[in-house]
This record gives C-alpha cells, structure tokens and sequence, in this order.
C-alpha cells in the first residue's frame, strides 16, 4: 500500500540477507561459540569489574567513531565528578558519562522489554541525550546554516540528508520503525538468524535515520542491545572498538549499503542485497575479532604473568608494598577472597597483611561491595596498559 507521502516501506527491503548462505551462517556460528568459550572463560567478579572497563572502551570507540575524541583518562576523571574546566572538554566528557550510564542500564535489563520496538529506540536516545549538556543538543543544517532544537526521546521532524542518502521524511518513521521492529524480533528468528540479523538491524536503523543527532551511538548501543538480548554480546567485549579501527571500511560499507540494488541479480528488494551481505559480514567478522582479541587479553596465565610483571615494577618504585601479588593471584585464582585471609595468602604478620590489603584497596586494584565483604580484582584506567595490552589508546 502506498502511504499518503508517496514513501513505500518496501524502500528499506531486503530487511535481511538470503537465507541459507553459508558464509553467513559460518560466521554466526563461530561468534556463538566464540562468546560462549569467552564468558566461561572468566569467573564471575573479574567479569564483573571488566564489565565496567570494557564500557569505558565502548563508549571511547563509539564516540570516536563521531570525532569526539575523549580519551579513557578524561572519561575516569568523569565518572568520579572530576570535569575539565575547558568548556568544549567537559561537554565530551559529559557525553562520555552519558553513553556509560545508558550501556549500564542496558546491561541491568532496564528500558522496555522489546528491544526492537519504536518505544526501545526512543528511550535509547531519550536516555542518552537527556544526559548531555544543552550545548550538544543542537543540530545544524549544513546547506541553511540553521541549528535544530534536538529534544531527546522525539523522532524527527524535518526531511534529512546524509551524505548521498536521503531517509524517510519524518511523518513516514513511525512506518519504517513498525516495519524494522516486525522484521528484527528475535522470537521469530531462527538462532542463527538472529545473529545475522543483529548485524542487518544495525544498518537499517542507521538507514531510517529516525533522531535529527545521536543516530550513531544509539544504533551501536542498540547492537549492544541486541547481541546481549540473544546470548551473543557481554560485557566483556565491545563491537565498537573493532569499528572504531576500521572506521573508513565501516562508513564506506554503510554507504554501499544504503544504494539500490544493481540489476536483477543483486536481491528483489529496492536496497542492494549484495551489500547487505557484506555490511553483514563485516560486522560479524569484527565481532569475531574483538572476541577472540578479549579471549587473548583474558586468558589465565598470561593475564597472571602482566600483573606480576607490572607488580614487580610497583613493588621497586615503593608505591605498593611487597606481598601485593600474591593477594592479587588469588583473586585472580579464586575470585574473590575474605579479607581475614591476607595474612595466611602473604605469609605476613596480621597488621602488616592488613597494611598490604590496604595499599590494594586505595590503589582500587582491590574492590569489594561492602566495606568488611571480600574482595575482589579491580581494573582502574591507571594499569590498563600494561595488564590488557591495546584495549585503550597510550595515556596522553
């Protein structure tokens, strides 16, 4: 049926490659498996404090991806309330704050319950944006020179332009999004299709265009979303970094992915098949790689092996008193342990044990959730380089 604006939802088919491709098919089976043996991998409190670092380095690449460069020291500094007094400074390190809180919500199970649904993508940015500083909630029309109101939450209401693609005018979205919301539901795709359709979804929304600014983050936070929602995606590893460092192959597939289709052998759709294929097997392929980069940086013994090393050179400096690594190797070990036991781990008298465990805590290399409760590993941005090697960018 043709809308009274002229704008078919047919526009954005094909919604999802070919069934039965087994290139396709091949990748979401090895990431399944791949994010399975990862989360195994790690015991439950590591998980826990790499969760909270492994969103700082989402959202670092995310918003990189945008050209917003704030790097993971200033986004800590944020966290804890400590904002630049440089004016363009703090509002990237208020959008930072924002895009962790929103992924740590989404990691809590918060927002509505379906994921794909019109309602979900509004909360995403209306969480996002009503966030940020009212500097960064103006969109400017680069032909007019106009500046747009963005409020959060609100589809657009203005016809776009980005780049050689054009989306829908803004009384036909709430179509679009319908039709997005019909063909990505996870209940009504097989297993492996939904991981196939986790990558197409990503581009589609990207297609619709449905915010006048935030389209970007919300869309790879959706992804996050999404992945998560069908057992694929945790807090333990992040698309966004694997994007972020091919970013010109992403925005270019992106592009590709928004034309029409060639001639009769690429798709029946009016969208290239073709390079829906692709975009889709881009995606996977770098959320393979991101796993199995986590897989690398997670492993047992060499993980063990660059704390001691760091540790030996704490220990030589004097800013961590001797005794640290191993109250350190049996968290790593065991998980977590009582806080009684430093002097039996250390082969120390009680009052030094409890000098040691203390140097550990106020380093935050130690954490615990109550304060006499066990403790656990903790990663602060101060060690990230050399305890997980290439996660981050150098310190500045």
């Amino acid at each position: 049926m043709l809308a009274d604006d002229g704008e078919w939802i047919t526009l954005l088919e094909p919604m999802m490659p070919a069934e039965g491709d087994r290139r396709l098919e091949d990748l979401s089976m090895q990431l399944a498996e791949k994010a399975s043996a990862l989360n195994h991998q790690v015991k439950p409190r590591v998980r826990q404090s790499m969760s909270s670092l492994v969103r700082s380095m989402n959202c670092y690449y995310s918003n990189l991806i945008e050209g917003h460069n704030t790097h993971p020291v200033d986004i800590d500094r944020a966290l804890a309330g400590d904002y630049s007094q440089d004016f363009r400074k703090r509002c990237l390190q208020l959008e930072a704050r924002s895009h962790i809180e929103v992924q740590a919500m989404i990691d809590e199970g918060q927002g509505p319950e379906d994921i794909v649904s019109v309602e979900y993508v509004t909360w995403l940015h209306e969480a996002f944006c009503s966030r940020l500083p009212d500097e960064m909630l103006w969109a400017e029309n680069p032909e007019t020179g106009n500046r747009l109101k963005v409020i959060p939450g609100e589809l657009r209401t203005t016809l776009v332009c980005v780049g050689q693609h054009i989306p829908p005018s803004a009384g036909a979205l709430p179509r679009f999004l319908n039709r997005f919301s019909e063909a990505y539901q996870p209940s009504r795709l097989s297993r492996l299709r939904q991981v196939v359709a986790a990558a197409a979804a990503h581009h589609r929304l990207l297609w619709i265009h449905p915010f006048l600014d935030g389209n970007g983050r919300v869309v790879r936070l959706l992804s996050h979303a999404y992945l998560k929602s069908i057992g694929i995606g945790s807090g333990l590893w992040s698309v966004s970094r694997g994007l972020a460092r091919r970013v010109q192959d992403y925005k270019a597939l992106l592009m590709a992915a928004d034309r029409q289709r060639w001639n009769d052998l690429d798709g029946r759709g009016n969208l290239s098949a073709k390079a829906l294929k692709s975009f889709c097997e881009f995606f996977l392929e770098t959320c393979i790689d991101q796993v199995e980069f986590m897989q690398s940086l997670l492993e047992p013994g060499e993980l063990l092996r660059r704390i001691e090393r760091h540790i030996a050179g704490e220990v030589l400096g004097k800013r961590l008193p001797k005794g640290s690594f191993s109250l350190l190797r049996e968290a790593l070990i065991f998980d977590e342990f009582e806080r009684g036991q430093a002097g039996s781990i250390t082969g120390y008298q009680e009052r030094q044990a409890r000098t040691v465990l203390k140097a550990l805590l106020d380093a935050k290399l130690l954490v615990s959730d109550q304060p006499k409760g066990k403790v656990y590993l903790g990663f602060p941005i101060s060690v990230v380089e050399d305890w997980f090697p290439k996660l981050s960018p150098p310190r500045p």
